[in-house]
């Protein structure tokens, strides 16, 4: 049940006793790992982003400090995914829906006496309200702190292994994805049907984009006719394990300051 977290990491496998005896749960870290059930083309099965944030969030939970009190929830795998509802497969959840469910997760982890939790979330159609449902739970208690996360925002390998393409169109199963795919579920990965496709019709010598700064609304099949978007044909379980190697490192990191995290000094507005 586990599946990739320690199970001495796994709060599922915690009794409520063992739950309510714990010590300093103020600082315990509880992190949440959180993906999506969407298309990832022809050659990736539709669990890439949940199978990679429990990947990546048990490979640093395994190398943490065990002196550092930190437990995983069971992945959420379902999502907001609509962007990609046009390809069979793609199960979604709307916002208000997401939203609900991550809030009252909170509060139950709240109730139990932690103060710290963490989303490490794999999809990128969702950091949003991941966001706000963090602002809205920190604004109801006040001393709960939330950490909405994204898994590919620390410091990886990826960016020495992809070309500066890659980089900037390969979003969705293409090396990246596909590598660490090769890396933690190789036989799932459908060798010959791996393809290259960028996304088509981008906006040309303008400031628009489609993620960044200043980004368009978008559905995957406005850009994309197989659902892939970027070079998955020179994916390589190489580059996968030292992308993982260098993300799970780069989250050991991370958890270890949510664990010494303190939150800011809160200051009373006179009237």
């Amino acid at each position: 049940m586990h599946n990739f977290i320690p199970p001495e990491r796994f709060f599922p496998y915690l009794t409520w006793t063992e739950i309510n005896e714990m010590s300093d749960k103020e600082n315990v870290v509880i992190i949440q790992p959180i993906g999506s059930i969407e298309q990832h083309g022809p050659h990736l099965p539709v669990i890439v982003d949940s199978a990679i944030a429990t990947a990546v969030t048990g490979q640093a939970l395994a190398k943490l400090n065990a002196e550092i009190p930190a437990y995983a929830l069971s992945t959420l795998f379902y999502g907001k995914s609509n962007e990609h509802w046009h390809f069979p497969g793609t199960i979604t959840l709307s916002s208000n829906t997401l939203s609900m469910v991550l809030i009252e997760m909170g509060e139950s982890i709240y109730r139990a006496g932690f103060r710290k939790l963490v989303f490490i979330n794999a999809h990128g159609g969702q950091p949003q309200i991941l966001e706000m449902v963090a602002r809205d739970l920190h604004q109801k208690y006040e001393d709960f702190m939330i950490f909405p996360l994204f898994v590919w925002r620390v410091p990886n390998a990826a960016t020495e292994l992809l070309t500066p393409k890659e980089l900037e169109y390969g979003i969705h199963a293409g090396d990246a994805e596909t590598s660490v795919m090769l890396s933690i579920l190789p036989e799932q990965v459908r060798k010959d049907r791996v393809l290259c496709e960028y996304p088509h019709n981008l906006p040309e010598n303008s400031m628009l984009s489609m993620e960044g700064k200043l980004p368009f609304a978008w559905v995957t099949r406005d850009l994309t006719q197989s659902g892939v978007l970027g070079d998955a044909t020179v994916a390589t379980q190489e580059k996968g394990d030292k992308i993982l190697e260098s993300l799970a490192e780069s989250w050991v990191k991370v958890i270890g300051d949510i664990y010494k995290f303190r939150q800011p000094q809160r200051y009373h507005l006179e009237e």
